[in-house]
C-alpha cells in the first residue's frame, strides 16, 4: 500500500503562485506514475498533470506553460508548482499514483482558491 500526504494549497489572488506537494510512503518501489488531478465545485475531476518513471510528464491544455510537476526522491514526493493562477483553477486538488500498473490511490485532497 502507499499513503499520499498533500500540502501547499490556500488562498491566492489571480496571477500568484502556490506549490503543491505530496509525499508518498509504502511501497514507493512500485509506484509508475504520479500526478495531480482537480475537482471545481459541480465538475468532475480532471487531470492537471501526471510523470512517469522516467521523467515524461503530461499536462491539462488549461495549465500548459503555467504549471510544473516535478519528482523529488525517486518517487517519494511529488510536486506541482502553478503560476500565474487565474479563477478557473480554484478547486480540490488530489495527488494520485499508480502502481504496478493498475493500482490507483489518491490523497485527501488540498483546496486551492484563487480570487479574482
Amino acid at each position: 500500500q502507499v499513503q499520499l500526504v498533500e500540502s501547499g494549497g490556500g488562498l491566492v489572488t489571480a496571477g500568484g503562485s502556490l506549490r503543491l506537494s505530496c509525499a508518498a510512503s509504502g511501497s514507493i518501489f512500485s509506484i509508475n506514475i504520479m500526478g495531480w488531478y482537480r475537482q471545481a465545485p459541480g465538475k468532475q475531476r480532471e487531470l492537471v498533470a501526471t510523470i512517469i518513471n522516467g521523467g515524461s510528464t503530461n499536462y491539462a491544455d488549461s495549465v500548459k506553460g503555467r504549471f510544473t510537476i516535478s519528482r523529488e526522491g525517486a518517487k517519494s514526493t511529488v510536486y506541482l508548482q502553478m503560476n500565474s493562477l487565474k479563477a478557473e483553477d480554484t478547486g480540490v486538488y488530489y495527488c494520485y499514483v499508480k502502481r504496478l500498473g493498475f493500482i490507483e490511490t489518491w490523497g485527501q485532497g488540498t483546496q486551492v482558491t484563487v480570487s479574482s
